[in-house]
C-alpha cells in the first residue's frame, strides 16, 4: 500500500530512488524511536528519503506525521509483515516541513 501525503502540485518521489539512510528501530530504546526519526526527518533535503525498519506496523508514527508534517511527506510501504515492516518516509519536495529558517 502507498500512501502520498502531500499538496497536489508537489510530485512524489518513486520508490525506485535511492534510500539515503535507514533506522531499524528495533535497535533503540522505545522512548528514543519517534524523536530519533523526526530528527532524521528534518535533516532531509526536500526531495530525499529514510527508510524505517520495524517489527510492527508503525501506525502510530504516521498519525504522528500527518498531524506534525501533513503536506510534507510521502510514506511508502515497502515490506508489511509479519515479522518486519519496512517503511520509505520522504521529504516532498518544495515543501519546508519547519527546519529550515
Amino acid at each position: 500500500m502507498r500512501e502520498v501525503i502531500r499538496p497536489r502540485a508537489v510530485e512524489s518521489a518513486t520508490i525506485s530512488e535511492a534510500v539515503p539512510a535507514t533506522i531499524d528501530v528495533r535497535t533503540i530504546a522505545p522512548g528514543e524511536r519517534h524523536d530519533r526519526i523526526f530528527s532524521a526527518f528534518k535533516a532531509l533535503p526536500q526531495g530525499g528519503a529514510l527508510e524505517l525498519m520495524n517489527d510492527h506496523d508503525p501506525q502510530p508514527l504516521h498519525r504522528q506525521f500527518k498531524s506534525s508534517f501533513h503536506g510534507l511527506f510521502t510514506w511508502d510501504y515497502l515490506e508489511q509483515g509479519p515479522d518486519l515492516w519496512r517503511v520509505r518516509i520522504g521529504r516532498a519536495p518544495g515543501n519546508c516541513c519547519g527546519s529550515c529558517s
